[in-house]
């Protein structure tokens, strides 16, 4: 998941073996309304699980969230589309942050962003949850606690400390796609050429009976990457026919997988979906997103939200197998939604401690050891 803005111009890549388009209108400076869309997709997440999600085995909040939310619950219940949001965001910031970028910097880039929060969130998650459980309960043995550092937990069969690292894995993979284009050089042909065939695998692949094929091509999750580097290449190069061909067809294949993501949905909320509210939600976010490349959202784009962009990342690692402990300890005495704004008070205060303490001194030392440079890495 994939997280806050560099510049948003970077010169191009010297040497490139083609010519790219000369760049279009100036569009300087960060892009701070990314940042704030990128808390606001992790704070829809987290109503997601707080206010929607339905275990009628064990209920946190003892019943059903319909009964202990009755109007919030329905609108909560599209809350698990703010990773679509993320996805969106991602493709964009990654292409942006890759841009005159070797591969060995773009993989440094990666690890100092994402696994110092990581690895203190696995640890403080699987601590508390051990110590209010057990191991018996938990399933958290010391093999499962060490496979969840590497991030590659999904694959190795392991199974996630916290559920919501699941769309590491899915983020994990776009970056090792990307980085194919990395190391080949990032022009505008080449990014435009990987677009177009991700898509294109992304629509094949669960036709070819090659299980590796689909792992990669991630027909679920394609789409919205795509869009969001498409939406970076019209930030810098201009609008232009074919990066609106590839827009669009990424929004036609985005909806075609709504049906599926929705099913595992429903399973979580235990009621029937809308289609078309799930398609009115997909379609805000690429405006948003869009008006940020296309610089329709400057009002938008004050300084503080870069605040907003640190804080993302910790807040979804960290809200809800502890956010869920709090609430069964919690709600027989404390009423719901101060209970509920509690816990998010809580939850940003620690996640802002996580960004102050955890992450910004461990990138500048690990960016430090890994390349021998003083300065922390470029956030991206």
């Amino acid at each position: 998941m994939t997280t806050p803005a560099v510049p948003a111009v970077i010169p191009a890549q010297a040497g490139a073996p083609h010519p790219a388009p000369a760049p279009g209108p100036a569009r300087r400076g960060r892009l701070y309304t990314l940042d704030g869309l990128r808390l606001v997709a992790a704070l829809i997440v987290v109503a997601f699980h707080f206010v929607a999600f339905d275990n009628w085995s064990t209920p946190v909040w003892g019943k059903s969230t319909a009964v202990i939310f009755p109007t919030a619950h329905p609108i909560a219940s599209y809350g698990w589309l703010g990773v679509q949001l993320f996805f969106l965001i991602s493709g964009f910031v990654i292409c942006m942050s890759c841009w005159g970028r070797s591969v060995k910097d773009f993989a440094i880039s990666r690890v100092i962003r994402l696994y110092p929060a990581y690895w203190f969130a696995v640890l403080l998650t699987a601590g508390v949850m051990l110590w209010a459980h057990g191991m018996a309960q938990t399933g958290y043995t010391p093999s499962k606690i060490l496979a969840n550092l590497t991030m590659l937990q999904e694959p190795m069969g392991a199974g996630d400390i916290d559920p919501v690292y699941w769309t590491l894995w899915t983020e994990l993979r776009f970056y090792l796609l990307f980085g194919i284009v990395a190391a080949l050089g990032v022009t505008y042909r080449r990014v435009v050429v990987f677009c177009a065939v991700w898509l294109l695998m992304s629509v094949l692949a669960p036709h070819s009976g090659i299980d590796l094929i689909q792992l990669m091509a991630m027909p679920d999750a394609a789409p919205f990457f795509v869009a969001g580097v498409v939406m970076f290449l019209m930030h810098r190069f201009g609008t232009k026919p074919e990066l609106w061909l590839l827009l669009g067809l990424s929004w036609l294949l985005a909806q075609n997988q709504l049906p599926n993501l929705m099913q595992t949905a429903e399973g979580s909320v235990k009621h029937q979906l809308s289609w078309g509210i799930c398609l009115a939600v997909i379609t805000v976010f690429y405006l948003l997103v869009l008006g940020v490349a296309l610089g329709r959202l400057r009002f938008f784009n004050r300084k503080w939200l870069t605040t907003a962009g640190a804080l993302t990342f910790p807040l979804y690692l960290l809200h809800e197998e502890l956010g869920w402990e709090i609430i069964r300890r919690l709600h027989t005495d404390v009423a719901a939604w101060p209970l509920l704004g509690g816990i998010l008070a809580v939850m940003l205060i620690a996640s802002w401690l996580v960004h102050r303490f955890i992450e910004r001194p461990s990138a500048k030392a690990m960016k430090k050891w890994l390349t021998g440079a003083g300065p922390a890495a470029t956030r991206s």
